[in-house]
């Protein structure tokens, strides 16, 4: 039976076992993955953030240069322990350039609620240049949260909200101080113990999602540059100096903020350029991003199952004093710790203008005139730029209007018609004259009209006479020249007009016209004379002939 059962063993190992080994060791110990999602405005350190959580270092090279974005940023790195040596999860970390629908619709598809809710962790970023935006960026950014975490209303979803819920409130029950000196023998005892939260503590945040709540650039917070405006520093006219009123407004300031954290169980850090401030805030990151499950109803301490260790400790202690460095962890803060901090704030007033807020937002888009941003605005007044104003809306006067407007003005003032400089002077109010083409102006002639000029010529005097002079016709007869027309009156007293009409008159007069063409012009004193006789035509006949003529005339004259 020995042999046959030496036999039946394998005589040499298979060629794979270490390969098989190292698989099992690999799907044993399979690396968690994490995400953090940042949100926030432009310009508020996010990629500042980014940098120190992943331990990577900027890509922007710490300038201040405004540089573009993608519409969801990512990057990742893989966590370490203490020696460098094992990977414990690795770490995705987007980022939400801006709270405008089209930025923020796009995380679902790359964070789904249902899959991503237990692994991720939720950054909210906050400008200490610009506080008097706290508070619309905080109801912004959380009301979108609670939005997100809905998903598409599967009722696997709404179990995991539950779950997730449970586990962060077990947390916030179960959050001890970090203590220096060793833990009493009594302490384990004490863990089984479950205290009730507090009034106003984690009654917001359905789905229990660790929510960080970041103040970047808190070294500004005293600045003391008188500016008009945004600048350097952009606190404008809020920062007037280090007194008494300033300190008390940013100790307000800090009380609202941690109010409203209370309420939806977060934490509250302000973070400065120093690597100190930003390792802090990246312990207590990947702090909440392994927080073991809720314990069973009987306690974790049943002797069957050892409590679930948090491989990412923190360690710091709780910090309200210096205004640079805060540190409330989520679960410590409470309503009689925020008044301690100044006198006169009303945690409740507080609480009931912010549940307002939330009730005149779900239904209606503005603000509640007694809500928490109202409130908020009084005491920190918004001194961001403003943007210039635009010029008045310029209402053009219909086409039709203007044209009818100034139809009627030219129509009641008889200088303003086009049609008056070919009227008549001495008659201002009649008609045009027919025929007349182009503009003459009155220093211009205006013939007369055919019947003014025949009734002129009717009671005129004798034709020759007037032909002879006022049409200006050579001694020696022929055709009428054309007369010349000029400012100046006729020698004779006649106007431009008369001359123009005798002239034309003296054309359209057939019977002082010569019987041929070739002949000339005989007054009709030497038509009576004896004819001169008919030689032959030489020079000196046409010129005895001519001064015959001449003579004729001058005797006509005389």
């Amino acid at each position: 039976m020995n042999q046959d059962s030496r036999s039946s063993s394998p005589e040499a190992p298979p060629q794979d076992l270490w390969s098989s080994i190292l698989d099992s060791v690999s799907s044993s110990r399979s690396i968690p993955a994490k995400n953090i999602l940042v949100l926030g405005q432009p310009s508020t350190g996010k990629t500042t953030l980014a940098s120190a959580i992943l331990q990577k270092s900027p890509t922007d090279g710490g300038k201040d240069e405004p540089r573009t974005d993608f519409a969801l940023g990512y990057d990742w790195a893989d966590v370490r322990d203490e020696g460098e040596e094992d990977i414990l999860a690795r770490l995705s970390v987007y980022t939400v350039p801006s709270s405008a629908p089209s930025y923020t619709a796009l995380v679902s598809h790359f964070l789904h609620p249902q899959s991503a809710l237990p692994h991720t962790a939720i950054i909210i970023v906050l400008d200490w240049t610009r506080p008097w935006t706290f508070l619309d960026e905080l109801h912004t950014w959380l009301a979108w949260i609670e939005h997100w975490v809905q998903g598409n209303g599967a009722r696997e979803l709404q179990v995991a909200r539950e779950e997730h819920r449970e586990r962060w409130q077990a947390h916030l029950q179960h959050y001890t101080e970090p203590s220096a000196e060793p833990l009493p023998a009594t302490s384990s005892t004490l863990q089984g113990t479950i205290l009730p939260l507090g009034p106003g503590t984690f009654t917001h945040n359905t789905a229990g999602v660790p929510i960080i709540v970041v103040c970047t650039k808190a070294d500004l917070i005293d600045d003391n540059n008188d500016l008009v405006g945004a600048g350097a520093s952009g606190m404008g006219g809020m920062v007037k100096g280090k007194g008494d009123e300033w300190e008390e407004r940013t100790d307000g300031i800090m009380q609202i903020l941690r109010a409203i954290c209370l309420k939806y169980g977060a934490g509250l850090f302000y973070t400065t350029t120093q690597p100190t401030t930003l390792n802090v805030l990246r312990q207590y990151a990947l702090h909440v991003l392994f927080v073991p499950p809720a314990p069973a109803s009987d306690g974790f301490l049943d002797g069957a199952t050892a409590p679930a260790r948090n491989p990412f400790p923190f360690v710091h202690k709780p910090n309200t004093l210096d205004r640079d460095r805060i540190v409330i962890p989520a679960g410590w803060d409470s309503w009689g710790k925020i008044a301690v901090l100044r006198d006169g704030f009303d945690m409740k007033a507080w609480g009931e203008a912010w549940e307002r807020d939330l009730i005149f937002n779900a239904e209606a888009d503005g603000e509640s005139e007694t809500g928490a941003q109202k409130l908020y605005a009084a005491l920190v007044p918004d001194q961001g730029p403003k943007p210039n104003p635009l010029p008045p809306l310029n209402n053009p006067t219909p086409e039709q209007t203007f044209l009818a407007k100034n139809y009627d003005e030219n129509a009641r003032r008889a200088d303003r018609d086009p049609r008056g400089i070919f009227r008549s002077p001495a008659d201002p109010s009649a008609p045009p004259a027919a025929g007349l083409v182009g503009p003459l102006g009155s220093s211009s002639f205006s013939l007369p009209m055919v019947e003014r000029a025949l009734a002129e010529m009717e009671s005129g005097g004798s034709g020759a006479t007037t032909l002879n002079v006022g049409t200006g016709l050579g001694k020696r007869g022929g055709a009428p020249t054309s007369p010349i027309i000029g400012s100046a009156p006729s020698p004779t007293g006649q106007t431009q007009h008369e001359v123009l009409q005798n002239f034309f008159k003296s054309l359209l007069n057939t019977k002082d016209r010569a019987p041929s063409p070739g002949a000339s012009a005989v007054s009709p004193g030497a038509a009576a004379g004896k004819a001169a006789p008919m030689g032959p035509r030489t020079s000196g006949g046409g010129a005895s002939a001519s001064a015959q003529t001449d003579g004729g005339s001058g005797a006509e004259d005389g």
